[in-house]
């Protein structure tokens, strides 16, 4: 659903058309939606100077959990007899709102980890109870009414959805999409009577979409742990600990958590702020226009031809990892792994070329100097998220060239 107004149309049908088809839909967008956060995760982690900082693996965990998200939505899409479709997936950077419209009223930019940017990823990942009224009106077009939505459907469709995932985990590999992950921790759907605790195959997907509900914003009773999960901090809460320079720590006393009483439940042990290299936000060119007059300023530069091999390497190794994340689900059951390895592997090599090799390409100061003749209608979110005032380094644009 690329169509900004589809899946907002899309999630406003009425009940009695939230039929199968619906939630295959949905599931898709879903997906869209998951994977679309880990390029904005990603690219402020890799700003990070050294990568053994608190802050470094903050971001890292939820980057870890966001990928287990988009895996249960694949493997519920999967259990359904729906495609996984993953190689094509390219957001648009920079911009507002998640793909197909979704939470419109967030910025959306790859760029260095940054007071900013943190204020986006808290608003992102921010449960329903320290919203805004104005972001909780039911027309609004939230992540959280997407899931809802989902679950709502899933249940009023239980006897459908149930005889179509029996028949699917009933066929021989290779019949249907597959799932993956079970034995790593991805959440996957079983035939009830294969179950552990004999939990019905509907319960069994609640279950997985409330996983991707609770680890992002907390449980819902008002606080910002996922109670489910050992405890464990929300997404949420994780962006709020390096915002607040704190730990997640219930202050004393009967304080409810509200917008206003937040920064005293940020006052645990303290996170001090990193060392980030100060990359230039992504244009939505992928700096093609700022290459171009670096090329005429001087184009015998062997510098702009190691950068421009080193942009464009990263970018083939994201498209590798799209490619190899797609064959995990609808490859040969028995190559899902190999595949898998392969997605691991690249993305490691994906941080380092990053890390020691793009970002230590500094961006030209005359070419700073010219950013507003070079980029009339983005300069203004550019230097909204990069301090033009000191030296500038490029940062990976996450360009999959299967787009």
């Amino acid at each position: 659903m690329s169509n900004s107004n589809t899946l907002i149309d899309h999630l406003n049908l009425p009940s009695k058309k939230k039929d199968l088809d619906w939630i295959k839909k949905t599931l898709q967008s879903a997906i869209e939606l998951e994977h679309a956060t880990l390029p904005l995760y990603l690219s402020t982690m890799f700003s990070l100077e050294v990568q053994n900082y608190t802050t470094y693996n903050l971001i890292r965990s939820v980057v870890m959990e966001e990928m287990v998200h988009m895996a249960i939505s694949c493997n519920i899409l999967s259990s359904l007899g729906g495609k996984p479709t993953i190689k094509n997936l390219s957001p648009k950077f920079p911009g507002h709102g998640l793909p197909g419209g979704v939470e419109p009223d967030i910025e959306v930019v790859l760029t260095r980890l940054s007071i900013p940017q943190l204020k986006n990823f808290m608003r992102l990942e921010s449960p329903t109870f320290l919203l805004p009224d104005e972001f909780k009106q039911e027309e609004y077009p939230s992540i959280g009414k997407l899931y809802g939505q989902l679950k709502d459907a899933i249940t009023n469709n239980a006897e459908e959805v149930t005889k179509i995932v029996r028949k699917v985990l009933s066929t021989p590999a290779d019949t249907f999409s597959n799932q993956v992950g079970d034995n790593i921790g991805f959440t996957i759907m079983q035939l009830k009577e294969d179950h552990p605790n004999n939990i019905s195959e509907v319960d069994q997907i609640i279950d997985g979409i409330n996983e991707i509900i609770e680890q992002g914003e907390g449980s819902e009773k008002g606080n910002l742990w996922a109670e489910s999960f050992e405890d464990e901090e929300s997404h949420y809460a994780r962006f709020g600990e390096i915002y607040y320079g704190g730990r997640l720590e219930k202050p004393l006393g009967d304080i409810k958590l509200t917008k206003e009483t937040e920064p005293k439940f940020f006052k645990g042990h303290k996170i001090s702020w990193p060392v980030v290299t100060n990359i230039l936000t992504i244009p939505s060119d992928g700096y093609q226009t700022l290459l171009k007059s670096y090329s005429s300023m001087d184009p015998k530069n062997t510098d702009l031809e190691a950068l421009t091999k080193a942009l464009d390497g990263f970018d083939l190794t994201y498209t590798r990892i799209m490619n190899d994340l797609d064959a995990m689900w609808n490859g040969p059951a028995a190559e899902s792994w190999k595949k898998f390895g392969a997605a691991v592997g690249a993305m490691m090599e994906m941080r380092v070329k990053s890390c020691f090799n793009i970002m230590r390409y500094e961006v030209p100061k005359n070419l700073i100097e010219n950013l507003k003749t070079i980029y009339p209608k983005e300069y203004d979110v550019l230097a909204r998220y990069t301090d033009l005032s000191t030296p500038v380094f490029f940062g990976p644009r996450f360009i999959n060239q299967n787009a």
